[in-house]
């Protein structure tokens, strides 16, 4: 007997136990809800990240905060630049000035006397050599004796003695001259003053000593992650890399990044071969080609804050929480097998 809905009338009891309508709208919910989460944890890609922090730093060495140190020992008589100003390659920074105010006086006057020294040493080196020439000449004619001509030649060969002494002192003394000369301390290279040391112009320096940090101008830019030894293995150069810079907003879905919004585009330059201290790997990142410049120097400075995340495999959101739940490494992609696979797929496409 078929089923008609009046026939509810003669059982009661089983009308009473009816479910609600509510429980019924919940659980066609709950059923409709469960349904999508699988399709999403099973239908859905997700892009594996490595994530990273670390800061703008300058690529070339030049580029990078350099300290401007004193060449000679002495006092700071004068500064150029104060803090922030722009200098120029070769400007002056600082002039040094020895303890003694007459010492570069006393050195021309010491260098222009052993020249002097030197010019005697010539002229009496010069007489010696003609004397044996005359002391030979008279030696061939049986006039003197071979002791007087040995004599000469000794006194030839110690005048060229004092003269290698003399010039040997000249070139001390030009050394100390160029360097107490090199006593203006100049930019070497094009930046901004960072910071001065105000305390050195009261005090003795010595060679070495930093006068002022000198931060160049439109230096080439990078990015330095610090990433997870785990995950370092499977990270190579040319790798794409999503960068968020601090003081700059940004909303970022690492497995969705089409969705993200303030994000800059990268590639992984370089991997450093050894961890640092902490046990992170730095990863150098430049910037990518073909895509929207990262922002200008008055925005993002040598040494702002960035977070990077460094695009891995895509895998489905159902296996990316198994594997976080799990606490494993990242997909790690096998070539050899993909590309049998592609020969396989185009040999059936044949």
């Amino acid at each position: 007997m078929l089923f008609q809905p009046d026939h509810l009338a003669h059982f009661p009891t089983l009308v009473s136990i009816r479910p609600p309508r509510v429980t019924q709208v919940i659980a066609w919910m709950l059923m409709i809800g469960i349904g999508l989460v699988t399709a999403i944890l099973f239908g859905v890609p997700w892009l594996q990240t490595s994530a990273g922090t670390g800061q703008v730093v300058a690529l070339n060495p030049d580029d990078r905060v350099q300290s401007v140190t004193a060449l000679v020992q002495g006092r700071v008589e004068r500064w150029y630049v104060n803090d922030g100003d722009q200098v120029k390659a070769g400007d002056p920074i600082a002039r040094l000035i020895d303890n003694d105010p007459d010492l570069l006086a006393r050195l021309r006057a010491e260098r222009a006397q052993v020249a002097a020294e030197i010019a005697a040493a010539q002229q009496a080196m010069a007489v010696a050599q003609l004397d044996v020439g005359r002391s030979g000449q008279l030696l061939a004619e049986g006039l003197i004796a071979r002791r007087d001509y040995e004599a000469s030649q000794i006194r030839v060969a110690d005048h060229r003695a004092k003269l290698a002494e003399a010039r040997a002192k000249l070139s001390r003394v030009d050394v100390g001259l160029n360097r107490q000369s090199a006593q203006t301390v100049r930019a070497p290279r094009d930046g901004r003053i960072q910071t001065i040391d105000a305390g050195a112009g009261a005090t003795l320096v010595n060679p070495g000593d930093i006068l002022a940090t000198l931060a160049p101008e439109a230096p080439v830019r990078v990015v330095e992650l610090l990433v997870d030894g785990r995950d370092v293995a499977l990270i190579y150069p040319g790798r794409p890399v999503r960068l968020a810079f601090e003081g700059w907003p940004a909303i970022q879905f690492s497995g969705w990044p089409s969705i993200a919004e303030g994000m800059f585009d990268g590639r992984v330059r370089s991997i450093d071969p050894s961890a640092q201290a902490t046990g992170l790997f730095r990863v150098l990142v430049e910037p990518m080609p073909g895509r929207p410049r990262w922002p200008d120097d008055d925005y993002v400075r040598l040494g702002a804050k960035v977070r990077g995340w460094i695009q891995m495999e895509t895998v489905s959101v159902g296996y990316e929480l198994w594997r976080q739940l799990n606490d494993f490494p990242l997909e790690f992609r096998r070539p050899a097998i993909e590309a049998e696979a592609a020969a396989k797929a185009q040999e059936k496409a044949k």
